[in-house]
């Protein structure tokens, strides 16, 4: 079993389940609430988030669903903060960024991967799946766009088990800022980086670990070493599930076409873009957002199970 954790900083809020958890090392896995309030229609979006959390325990990790409810950072919900999250109308879509003024404010708010990935380390968590990460977008060379996922990524702890990042972005700039970060990416099951709805991007990961105890492994050695800052664990969608890569490329090209041409920017950006392919694919993109994202929280439970029975794994 894992050494006892660090204290938990007092202003988060754990469910018994999760304090239990990590006060006595047990696996978890931190998963994000963007989402549900906003990545999901209603009322997919609840069911798809309880079948999230049921899909970790089943693996015999504990979730831990991050979001800020009524002002409270939250690290794992109960029932009725979950349906507060999928229901309410009043939850921001808080990054980074965000966080401390829907606190200050009294607000709710939907983490983003950044910001799952910034409370998940600071609770001492060490896994966390989610659908896809964030990345450079295309144009970032006039625009300076990077999402804040890059940057939390390189400065904290945690191992984000994801299916690449989406085709909207700059895929290859992506993975050159995680190189120059020292933010490996390792791929399961294919050398090949997937693009979220596909399974390959036309580029590779930077190594190749199939099973969980190889992973873990690999994560140990690299935070004993003292190198800091996260992982990526690309988790190609199942092929069953995947879009055919020259679809998806093509309807990308039409969307990112349509925002130029309305003027659409920042962070209006990327829920245009997946919204427009989700209508021009007539809600298969939808179906393999789901399937993708069940996988991830599949792979990320056996993962923290592995790093949990390593031998001489500890808290950092």
């Amino acid at each position: 079993m894992a050494a006892r954790p660090a204290p938990i900083p007092a202003a988060l809020e754990l469910t018994d389940e999760v304090r239990a958890a990590l006060t006595e090392g047990a696996p978890v896995v931190a998963l994000e609430s963007t989402i549900i309030s906003h990545g999901l229609p209603r009322p997919d979006n609840l069911r798809v988030a309880r079948e999230i959390e049921a899909a970790v325990r089943a693996q015999g990790a504990v979730p831990a669903t991050a979001a800020v409810v009524d002002g409270r950072v939250r690290i794992g919900l109960d029932d009725d903060a979950l349906a507060a999250v999928a229901g309410r109308d009043d939850v921001a879509k808080a990054g980074v960024r965000d966080l401390a003024v829907v606190v200050a404010r009294g607000g709710c708010g939907a983490t983003t991967v950044a910001a799952t990935a910034h409370l998940a380390a600071l609770a001492g968590v060490r896994v966390f799946a989610t659908g896809g990460l964030g990345g450079v977008h295309r144009g970032a060379a006039t625009t300076f766009d990077e999402s804040a996922d890059l940057v939390t990524l390189a400065r904290v702890p945690i191992t984000v088990v994801c299916a690449g990042v989406k085709s909207i972005l700059d895929i290859g700039l992506t993975l050159e800022y995680l190189e120059t970060h020292g933010v490996p990416v390792i791929g399961v099951g294919q050398k090949g980086f997937p693009a979220f709805f596909t399974r390959e991007s036309g580029f590779d990961a930077d190594f190749q670990c199939d099973s969980a105890l190889e992973q873990a492994a690999f994560i140990h050695a690299k935070w004993a070493l003292g190198l800091r800052g996260g992982v990526v664990v690309s988790n190609a969608v199942p092929a069953q599930h995947a879009m055919p890569k020259e679809e998806i490329d093509r309807i990308t090209e039409q969307a990112l076409a349509e925002a130029q041409q309305g003027g659409v920017t920042g962070k209006a950006v990327t829920p245009f873009l997946l919204g427009r392919i989700k209508e021009l694919t007539e809600g298969r993109s939808l179906a393999t957002n789901i399937a993708l994202v069940m996988h991830n929280a599949l792979i990320g439970a056996q993962l923290a199970r592995a790093l949990h029975d390593l031998p001489g794994m500890k808290p950092l």
